[in-house]
């Protein structure tokens, strides 16, 4: 198990956002990135989805909102493996789908009877799982938004739902029963329990599908998905930790937290490498760009911040963390935004 020690390369001088987000009005809740990496999309309470220029962090168009529902709170945002399609939770219960191309809603599916706290394509991009306050998960159909199966978690709330690499698993975290559980992703039939002490609000699945990692308040949890036992604990954060995500090469784990800071997490020794992105508030949730280079977090002082990871860990003398086995390279893409 790892120790609360950070590598020894670390830096302490404080770092900043390479760029502000500044337009929602309310705590921005999500955060995905777009093929191509020059540019994200928001969530919020405010009500709306906003597109945003990366690289000079100004907003792109109007806001995305649905006209018959302005005020309904945003809580989560998926994009679709294909990315032409964003899939939201919103407070009021219902699970929307947005085209990326024209920011419309295209879909509205109902089910849920309260808050929907997370969502989460398939790998295959035919399938949501969906979950909610209401104590359930669903999966939906992506075509039709048809229900195609339903758990009754026995969660007083759900609060993060993710599928496994490749399709055959969902994972759910939430309260009352604080732990996370394992399911059958065709049959709903549960397959294992992992206690913790506190509410599980989140989870990520390694690409290779070797490993599950949880959050809650306290350390953050490794699992091995051969046998379920505890890999390791990365202990740091003192408040709770709303959200983890993983870069794409796996060996990369960001971390948000009510501590008002994002911590990253060097996975081949299981410390974090300082310092600590701090923030003016409690930090909802963090994405990688598609190459690992950048971070963008979401704040409850209503803005999102981008980060210069490649530099952070350049610092730490650990660039080799962010080496992938190919290469994607274009005279017109810069070397930290973009592919």
């Amino acid at each position: 198990m790892s120790s609360q020690a950070s590598e020894k390369q670390e830096t302490t001088a404080e770092v900043t956002a390479i760029k502000t987000m500044r337009g929602h009005t309310n705590e921005v809740r999500g955060v995905v990135h777009l093929p191509g990496g020059r540019q994200i999309i928001t969530c919020s309470w405010d009500g709306s989805l906003r597109l945003w220029d990366l690289e000079n962090g100004a907003q792109i168009g109007e806001d995305w909102r649905d006209k018959e529902e302005e005020k309904a709170g945003v809580n989560n945002i998926a994009l679709s493996p294909n990315g032409k399609t964003v899939v939201s939770g919103s407070d009021n219960g219902k699970v929307k789908l947005w085209d990326v191309e024209t920011g419309k809603v295209v879909g509205k599916w109902t089910g849920h009877t309260d808050s929907v706290t997370s969502v989460c394509w398939n790998a295959d991009g035919d399938r949501v799982v969906s979950g909610s306050t209401d104590g359930t998960a669903r999966v939906w159909k992506a075509k039709t938004g048809k229900t195609i199966l339903k758990f009754k978690t026995k969660h007083e709330s759900v609060y993060t739902v993710i599928y496994s690499p490749d399709n055959t698993q969902i994972a759910t975290g939430g309260s009352y029963e604080s732990m996370a559980k394992i399911w059958d992703a065709k049959t709903g039939k549960l397959i294992k329990t992992l206690k913790h002490d506190t509410i599980v609000s989140s989870l990520a699945w390694t690409s290779d599908g070797k490993k599950l990692i949880t959050a809650s308040y306290g350390p953050i949890r490794i699992f091995d998905t051969a046998t379920w036992g505890l890999i390791a604990a990365l202990e740091g954060h003192k408040l709770w930790v709303n959200a983890i995500t993983l870069s794409p090469n796996n060996r990369l784990l960001a971390s948000a937290s009510d501590d008002n800071t994002a911590c990253i997490w060097n996975l081949d020794s299981n410390l974090p490498v300082r310092p600590p992105l701090q923030h003016k508030g409690w930090v909802y949730n963090a994405a990688f760009s598609a190459n690992g280079r950048v971070l963008v977090t979401g704040c409850d002082d209503t803005k999102a911040y981008a980060w210069d990871i490649y530099a952070i860990i350049k610092q730490a003398g650990l660039e080799d963390l962010l080496s992938t086995d190919t290469n994607i390279a274009s005279a017109n893409i810069s070397p930290t935004f973009g592919y």
